[in-house]
């Protein structure tokens, strides 16, 4: 597996071990839906505005929001790895046979003023952010409320299993 991350300069820190926290919550996402592969995830860490960019840029989504998923798979059902090297041969690294899912950007801003506003820690907050990337990385969405309520259910079940509660 390969998690790397990347800081925006000026970010405000989380003062807690959030490559730890990238890799441990990213594996038990990818053995929760039971994705067959070794995987390459990226993370970039930036302010309110830089998300705020990126969000106007790629979304046409004009403000600041807490957490950005580009996959690089279109999945037909949430972690339905089956098609995947038939429909997507070029999503494996060459160099490593990884396969490629995609980036996750955090605001720093964000994961901090939402952990305050909910009242429960950094740790927690960024995880989540994590643990519901991750999902959306491997096809899971929250646009119907039976979709939203898997993933909900699923990021849930995620953190618990790593005794990371609010």
């Amino acid at each position: 597996m390969t998690f790397s991350v990347e800081k925006d300069e000026n970010i405000t820190e989380l003062n807690i071990p959030y490559e730890d926290i990238f890799r441990d919550v990213a594996k038990e996402a990818l053995e929760f839906t039971g994705c067959p592969y070794e995987c390459e995830v990226a993370l970039t860490l930036t302010d309110d505005d830089g998300i705020h960019l990126m969000n106007r840029e790629y979304r046409k989504v004009d403000k600041a929001t807490d957490v950005l998923s580009f996959p690089l798979i279109d999945f037909e059902k949430p972690a339905d790895f089956s098609h995947v090297e038939e429909a997507f041969p070029d999503s494996f690294n060459p160099d490593t046979g990884e396969l490629m899912l995609g980036d996750i950007v955090i605001s720093t801003d964000h994961v901090i003023s939402q952990a305050e506003a909910y009242g429960h820690p950094v740790k927690r907050e960024f995880a989540f952010l994590i643990a519901h990337s991750m999902l959306h990385l491997q096809g899971f969405d929250h646009e119907e409320p039976a979709e939203a309520e898997l993933m909900y259910e699923a990021q849930e079940k995620i953190l618990e299993k790593l005794g990371i509660r609010r």
